[in-house]
C-alpha cells in the first residue's frame, strides 16, 4: 500500500485525466493511505491477544489479501480510464465490481472475527481493552455504511436502466458534482463517505486518545487512575459512535456535511452536551477501595 500510494501520488502529478469530477488517481491514493493506517492498527491489535492468535493470524491475512485484491482492481480500472465502483457499463466492468463487492464482504467478515476475538480476550489494562474493542466495532459499523452505497438510487430506479452506473456515494445528487477539497465529499447533497470514513477510523482514533491520556497521566493526577481512564474511554467511544450515527442520518437525508439543518444541529448539540457531562463525571475523584477487615 505504501508503494501504491507513491505510484498514485505520481499519477496525480503526471496524469491529468479526470474521472467523476476528480483526478483519476485520487481514489487509489486515498484508499492506499487509508489501508496503511487500517492494517497497521489491526496488526498492533492482534499482538494484544493472549489466546486465539492462530485464528487471528488467518483473519489478518485474509484482510491483507482482500485489501490487495481490492486495490489491484481499482488500479486496473484507473489504468483503463474506467470507473471502478458502481460500474456495470460493460460485462468486464460489471465483473470487476462484483469481485470487488465479494472481496469487501470477505474483508468485513475477517475483521468481524478479529473484533470477536478482542471482545473475548482478557487484556490486563481495561481502558486499552475497551478502546480496541469498541474501536473495532465502530469501525465495522462504519465499513457497513459502504453497503448502503451499492443499491440503485431513486433517480436510477426511475430510469429503469440496470446497465451503466448503479449505486452512488452521494444522496440526492449525482456523483461528480461540486465537492469539498481533498476529501471530495459532496457540497450539494448527502455523502455516505463521510460516515464511512469517520466510522472506519475509530480503529485509530480511540486507541490514540487513550495513548494521549496515558501520556498526560504523569502531569495530571486524576489520569493516573485506571478507572478514570476507562470511564473517559467509554465516554469517547459513545460520543464517537453517536457522531457516526448522526453523520449517516444526515447523509441519508441528502444533506451536505457543512450545511446542517435544525434537526442535525440539535442532535449534534445533544451529543456535545451529553459528552461534556459524561466527561465531567468521568473525571470525578474515585473513592479508594476499602481495606479488607482482618
Amino acid at each position: 500500500m505504501a508503494l501504491l500510494a507513491l505510484v498514485s501520488a505520481g499519477g496525480l502529478i503526471f496524469d491529468d485525466r479526470i474521472l467523476v469530477g476528480v483526478p483519476i488517481w485520487t481514489k487509489p491514493f486515498k484508499f492506499a493511505v487509508s489501508l496503511i493506517a487500517y492494517c497497521m492498527t489491526l496488526a498492533w491489535m492482534l499482538t494484544l491477544l493472549p489466546r486465539g492468535r492462530r485464528v487471528a493470524w488467518w483473519a489478518g491475512t485474509v484482510v491483507a489479501l482482500a485489501g490487495v485484491t481490492e486495490m489491484t482492481l481499482i488500479t486496473l480500472q484507473v489504468i483503463r480510464g474506467r470507473q471502478s465502483h458502481f460500474n456495470s457499463e460493460t460485462a468486464f466492468d460489471a465483473a470487476v465490481f462484483r469481485v470487488m463487492g465479494v472481496t469487501i464482504v470477505v474483508l468485513w467478515l475477517a475483521a468481524l472475527v478479529i473484533a470477536i476475538l478482542l471482545l473475548r480476550a482478557r487484556i490486563m489494562d481495561r481502558a486499552t481493552a475497551w478502546a480496541v474493542r469498541l474501536g473495532s466495532l465502530i469501525a465495522l459499523a462504519g465499513a457497513a455504511v459502504g453497503f448502503a452505497m451499492v443499491g440503485p438510487t431513486p433517480e436510477q430506479r426511475a430510469t429503469g436502466d440496470d446497465r451503466g452506473i448503479v449505486g452512488a456515494h452521494s444522496v440526492g445528487v449525482p456523483d461528480g458534482g461540486p465537492s469539498m477539497a481533498v476529501t471530495g465529499w459532496s457540497t450539494t447533497g448527502g455523502d455516505l463517505r463521510v460516515a464511512h470514513f469517520f466510522g472506519m477510523h475509530a480503529l485509530q482514533v480511540l486507541p490514540l486518545l487513550l495513548l494521549v491520556l496515558v501520556t498526560l497521566a504523569p502531569r495530571y493526577a486524576r489520569l493516573r487512575d485506571e478507572r478514570v481512564r476507562l470511564r473517559l474511554t467509554l465516554t469517547a467511544s459513545g460520543a464517537y459512535a453517536a457522531t457516526v450515527a448522526l453523520l449517516t442520518w444526515q447523509a441519508l437525508r441528502g444533506q451536505p456535511l457543512l450545511s446542517p439543518d435544525t434537526p442535525t444541529l440539535t442532535a449534534a448539540a445533544t451529543i456535545t452536551l451529553l459528552t461534556a457531562t459524561a466527561t465531567w463525571a468521568s473525571l470525578r475523584p474515585t473513592s479508594p477501595t476499602p481495606e479488607p477487615v482482618s
